[in-house]
């Protein structure tokens, strides 16, 4: 969950360096770091807090090759020593690590035995003294020969005085890009940091090496055997990842979501969504395994695909999938094959990427959802539904889960189209419908003013709590989650008709409620629940359509979203919901794009 670059060409390394590594303080923000070889000397230069202040501490040099390292903490606390880079014990290597070393304790106990003195608290420094030790003159090997050793996650990249035309890099189950240009080259964990430099790149592979020069790179796999790399061309624009005049990226993100629906819609639903994969088979149980926000996004897909084709579907925590009991076919259906469907933004989450290992071992067919062309899940599944939401810098997702929910209503009615259960005339209804989400999304992007005049409500709140029913749940969840993870307000989605088997004992004045009321079946229960809140004196606040004229009777607020089909009500009401947690966390004056412990990529388990 850190952010790594690295350089090495004719210009100074320094400027280039931070100007990429700003653009990955997404990923990691308590600590930063810099090493550059100078003349055959090594210098290293650290610092707690943002990268701006690691910048006012950097003299000016000519050097022209640097790796530099952004960290969101595992091992240690935040702390100059705990920064990357991290010397070797002769002070001749340097090393930047993204990931965790499980077994670094006994490799700390080995080296201390034979002298080895350790200035960090950190998993990593281990595996710059490990490299130093079996150094021999080749840095290659001797980085090979360390990781040989090494168990659990990485990314690294290596450069030492002995080798100064070089930097040495590898991956495992954490992301690495290689970016080429003409009499220079470049490395970092994600695309963003690239896009001002070069626009081509290469994905390297898990297991996979890479030595990197000025004149080009060499990529080798785990074994140490050279193979012709893929070169892939980055569409995106480097604007597309800059604020573009909004106060925060989280904020630019959520109006971009027109435009992100728009760019994800198929043009027919009666072509798959999927690449790699022919949905034609007799599936008996589709499971969902996500985490976070995509989890949310998976359960509204949970409920729409039952809908649509009455295949039972389960719901699973990407950490927790792999101790669940292998997934079953139902009902006895030998003919059948269970489908996971693995859902991740970055596509390198790696909770994710083992759930997607133990449903290839259970013999699942896999189809990941995945935001990022060319990332580890999307190499790793039998089918793959891209979204196009494009790059999203804040934390917190936004355009990614509407993306998310709309790739599983494109699988869904496709899944039906395909078994039979949609007749050409409710195809082409569900065709018209989806494609008024953007105009839906639009609309509600309209009420911005009014959504903000609400923040209010809720900057003194003790707690807040988000309900909804049937369609509706997921979106209490990820209401909640929004508002937790950017404001650092307690906030909890449950399901309405729960909260009367406990949660109702902490309603007070002090503890607002936000109710989903969208009319579908669930409309008049909903509102029973809305009462027994308002009975409690807690203060409510609506989620209804505009036609809704006695959304007032029963509410201290209103957030109003355009009229739709319920089935559609997830898509404005989610943005509504991103909208109300913003403002909330901007009134209280939070670091919305990069909220505090939190990474936007989250490559450890």
């Amino acid at each position: 969950m850190c952010g790594i670059v690295g350089y090495i060409g004719n210009a100074p390394a320094s400027p280039i360096l931070l100007e990429a590594l700003k653009k990955l303080e997404y990923r990691g923000y308590d600590s930063s770091g810099l090493a550059l070889l100078d003349d055959d000397n090594l210098v290293v230069y650290k610092s707690r807090g943002y990268i701006a202040e690691l910048e006012a501490r950097l003299p000016e040099t000519t050097a022209t090759m640097g790796v530099a390292h952004t960290r969101w903490a595992t091992h240690g606390e935040p702390s100059d020593l705990n920064a990357h880079p991290h010397f070797s014990y002769d002070d001749r290597l340097a090393l930047i690590h993204n990931g965790i070393i499980d077994n670094y304790l006994t490799l700390r106990e080995e080296l201390t035995a034979e002298g080895v003195v350790f200035k960090s608290e950190t998993d990593t420094e281990v595996l710059s003294h490990l490299v130093a030790k079996l150094y021999d003159g080749d840095l290659t090997k001797a980085v090979r020969a360390a990781l040989k050793r090494v168990e659990g996650s990485y990314a690294i990249a290596v450069i030492h005085c002995d080798s100064p035309d070089e930097i040495v890099v590898s991956r495992h189950e954490s992301p690495l890009i290689l970016g080429l240009g003409e009499g220079e080259n470049y490395i970092a964990s994600d695309v963003p940091a690239l896009l001002k430099f070069t626009r081509r790149v290469v994905y390297l592979r898990d297991g996979d090496m890479a030595v990197v020069r000025r004149d080009g790179v060499r990529v080798f796999d785990y074994e140490g055997r050279r193979y012709n790399h893929k070169v892939e061309t980055i569409t995106w624009s480097e604007e597309a990842a800059e604020k573009g005049g909004y106060k925060h990226f989280m904020l630019k993100e959520i109006f971009e979501q027109p435009r992100a629906v728009q760019d994800s819609l198929l043009p027919r639903l009666t072509e798959s969504p999927l690449e790699g994969m022919d949905l034609r088979w007799r599936i008996g149980q589709v499971s969902i395994v996500a985490c976070g926000t995509s989890y949310h996004a998976g359960l509204t897909g949970k409920y729409i695909i039952e809908q649509l084709t009455a295949i039972p579907v389960m719901l699973h925590h990407a950490s927790e999938f792999r101790y669940a009991s292998p997934v079953q076919n139902v009902g006895g259906l030998l003919s059948s094959r269970p489908l996971v469907i693995l859902i991740s933004q970055s596509g390198e989450t790696a909770d994710t990427l083992a759930a997607a290992r133990t449903a290839r071992q259970q013999g699942c067919q896999t189809v990941g959802i995945c935001n990022v062309a060319g990332s580890s899940l999307t190499r790793i599944v039998d089918g793959l539904l891209l979204t196009h939401a494009g790059p999203e810098i804040g934390v917190a997702a936004s355009k990614t889960f509407t993306t998310q929910m709309l790739a599983l209503y494109l699988l869904a009615v496709h899944l039906a189209h395909i078994m039979g259960r949609l007749a050409p005339p409710q195809l082409h209804q569900w065709e018209q419908e989806l494609r008024r989400i953007p105009a839906l999304i639009r609309a509600t992007l309209d009420r911005h003013e009014e959504i903000k005049a609400l923040a209010h409500m809720f900057t003194k709140a003790h707690s807040i709590f988000f309900i909804g029913r049937n369609l509706h749940y997921p979106l209490a969840l990820e209401g909640a989650l929004k508002l937790k993870e950017i404001s650092y307000l307690h906030a909890e989605g449950y399901p309405a008709g729960e909260l009367k088997h406990g949660p109702l004992a902490l309603l007070s004045p002090e503890t607002p409620v936000v109710a989903i009321a969208i009319p579908d079946h669930t409309y008049s229960k909903l509102i029973s629940n809305v009462q027994e809140v308002s009975a409690r004196r807690a203060p409510v606040l609506v989620v209804a359509q505009e036609q809704d004229h006695d959304a007032k009777k029963y509410a201290d607020a209103v957030i109003r979203v355009p009229e739709s089909e319920s089935v559609l009500a997830p898509f404005p009401v989610s943005v509504a919901l991103q909208l109300l947690a913003y403002y909330v966390a901007d009134a209280l004056d939070c670091e919305i794009d990069k909220p505090r412990n939190l990474a936007k990529s989250v490559t450890v388990e």
